[in-house]
Order: C-alpha cells, then sequence, then structure tokens
C-alpha cells in the first residue's frame, strides 16, 4: 500500500495556489484520508477538516482517528464525501 505522510494539498484563489494551505496526517492509496488526533472530544472542526481535505482533493473516504479515547473502536470515525465527481 501506498501511504503519504503530511501530504501538502495547494488550494487555489483567484489566480494565486496557495502551497502549504492544508495539510492531511496520511493518505493511503491516493484515496483515503486519514487525520489523527488526541484531543479528549472530537468537535465539529476536527470532521469539517477532514471534510475540506475530502473535497479539495476529490476523495470519497475518510477515518479521523482519536487516540485519546478509552478504547480506539469509540475514536474512529468514517467521513463520507458525497460530492466526489
Amino acid at each position: 500500500w501506498s501511504v503519504e505522510k503530511e501530504k501538502l494539498m495547494p488550494v487555489f484563489h483567484k489566480g494565486v495556489r496557495l502551497d502549504q494551505a492544508y495539510r492531511i496526517d496520511l493518505l493511503v492509496e491516493q484515496k483515503v484520508v486519514i487525520e489523527l488526533k488526541t484531543v479528549e472530544e472530537l468537535r465539529r472542526v476536527h470532521f469539517e477538516q477532514v471534510l475540506t481535505h475530502l473535497r479539495l482533493g476529490n476523495f470519497s473516504t475518510g477515518l479521523l482517528i482519536n487516540f485519546h479515547a478509552a478504547q480506539l473502536k469509540d475514536g474512529l470515525k468514517r467521513i463520507a464525501n458525497s460530492r466526489v465527481r
């Protein structure tokens, strides 16, 4: 499997390229975005961050993993991008 760590996602705005606007923690097989957190509670901003990565890269699936959860299964959240072209 190919895994890219800290994958930079350039953003284009009004003809200007911003090379380091976003950074994906892990990108697996150029398909699955994985964001890693260690927080007491996942918040809306964490889900929105993954969804932004999915939309900008036109990826369909994201995984948000919180390592602070008592059990790992409680810290796993799957996020789907319904706008994949």
